[in-house]
Parts: structure tokens; sequence; C-alpha cells
């Protein structure tokens, strides 16, 4: 007997079938480490640092006047939101994603999941998901917190650079957790992938930075934490711009004063997101669990 021919209405309900898998198992994944993450408590843990961090503010400017800190919406907006988003996005990106992939080589736990008809992929995905909407959630609160003392001081006036910033924060979260990700996927220890993440983001990036722009005079294109500085610069009029400053370099020599551009850092923090993001994924599709 002759076989029927391959046809393309043949192979779709095959592929329709494994696509649906894979969306069902990254969903899966998703949820079960949300659910870990409220069970570690680590979720809440995060939630009040962030929360404490606004009622620090909050109290600041309930006690020495609004007008200490700003004179107007977008001042108030740039001093409390661009002075301590990056800060709150980067403690999130480090303890959500610092060890999701290593925690399961350290914890062992993985030689119980991978051996389960889980393609790799959906469990980094799900994974990622997971920490992208744990911290989409302690995003949310602080932004939240930050908008109600807004309005409290300056009523229903909220500049359009605000919503601008949150734009660019997200992506900065999302670029932040694909790094973490990666040196996750790199390590086999907990301890070590989240020191790595934590000194990277804490010091060593903002060290380099200004090394590099400062005595180097290089503008820093290859660091997040130069792209992420749209995040705040979007909230300062006018928009800051690269400038030479005569007489401020190193022996009073001059220098250059440099300042990302949007459409500049925005391609910095996806360029980080997507290869970062890519190269994790291949570190854990190769490591084996020995």
């Amino acid at each position: 007997m002759s076989k029927a021919p391959l046809t393309t209405t043949t192979l779709e309900p095959a592929t329709s079938h494994v696509l649906a898998g894979s969306i069902s198992q990254v969903g899966t994944v998703t949820k079960y480490e949300l659910v870990n993450y409220f069970r570690s408590r680590r979720f809440f843990i995060l939630l009040v640092i962030g929360l404490l961090i606004g009622g620090i503010l909050t109290a600041l400017v309930a006690y020495y006047g609004v007008s200490t800190f700003a004179s107007s919406p977008l001042g108030f907006y740039s001093f409390w939101w661009g002075n301590s988003i990056t800060f709150i996005i980067a403690i999130n990106g480090i303890f959500f994603g610092g060890d999701a992939i290593s925690g399961e080589f350290q914890n062992k736990t993985g030689y119980f999941l991978v051996p389960n008809p889980l393609r790799r992929s959906s469990i980094y995905i799900g994974k990622y998901f997971g920490a992208l909407l744990a911290s989409l959630m302690i995003f949310g609160a602080y932004a939240a917190l930050t908008i109600g003392n807004g309005l409290y001081y300056f009523g229903t006036n909220i500049p359009y650079q605000f919503a601008e910033s949150l734009i660019f924060s997200v992506i900065y979260l999302v670029a932040v957790l694909g790094f973490t990700f990666f040196f996750s996927s790199l390590f086999k220890s907990s301890s070590m992938s989240i020191l790595v993440t934590a000194i990277l983001f804490l010091f060593a990036f903002n060290i380099i930075q200004l090394l590099v722009s400062t005595f180097a005079q290089t503008e820093p294109w290859f660091i997040i934490s130069y792209g992420a500085g749209i995040v705040g610069n979007v909230l300062m009029d006018p928009y800051p711009s690269t400038q030479p400053i005569r007489g401020a370099g190193p022996r009073g020599r001059d220098s250059v004063l440099f300042a990302v551009t949007i459409p500049e850092g925005l391609a910095i923090l996806l360029g980080y997101f997507v290869i970062t993001a890519i190269i994790g994924l291949i570190l854990f599709e190769r490591k084996e669990f020995t």
C-alpha cells in the first residue's frame, strides 16, 4: 500500500498540539513558581522592603514638607520615583532570579523536575514569568504608593513623563531578570549566583560606569546601569544631554558628561535581555544534573 503524502493539513494538528502543550507547561511552571515564592515568604519580605522604602520617603516628605524636595509635580516624581525605583527593581531581580535555575541544581529538585515530560525551555520560561509576575506585583504596590503621595500633594496633575518612566522601569525589570537568569544558569550554587548578581547591580556596574565615563572619557553604552538612566532622566525638564565640561576632568582637564538618550537606553536594555536570556536558556539546556 502506498502511504498518503504528508501535507500542511496533516502536520497542523501535531504542531498545534505541541504548541498548546508547551504553553500549558509554561503556565504550570509559572503557577508553582509563584506558589514557591509565597510559601518561602520571599515575596512578602521583598514587598515589605519596598513598602518600607516608600514609608520612609512618605515620612520624610510629611515631616520636612513637600516644598523641601520638589516645587512641581514633575520634580516630586523625579525625587521619589527616579531616585529609588532602579534599586527596588535590582533587589527584586537579584532575589527572584538569582537562584531560580541554580537552586534546581543545588537543592537537587531538578532531578525530580527534568525527568517529567517537560521541555527545559518551558521550565526556564515558566520560571522567568513567575519571577516577572512576582516582581510586577511589588512594582505595582510601590507605584501605587508613589501615585498616592503625588495625588495627596499635587492632586491629579500627574506628568506624562511619569507614565514614560513607568514603561522604561518595566523594560529595565525585564532586562534585569534576563541577566540574573543568565547567571543563575551559569552557576550551580544559589549563594554564588545571588552574590555575583548582587555585587554587579548594587556596586560593580555603577563603579565601572563612573570609571569609564570619568577617567576613560568613553560613553559606557555597554553597561546596563547606563541604559537604565532613562528611567530617571525622562523625569527631568529638560531631558539631560551629553555635554562637555571644562576643567572638570582628572588634573583639571576638560571632560564630557554623558547622558543616555531614550532610543539608546531602550536598545541597551532590550539588548541585555535578548542576549542574556538566550545564553541562559542555552546553558540550562546543556547543563547536566550530575
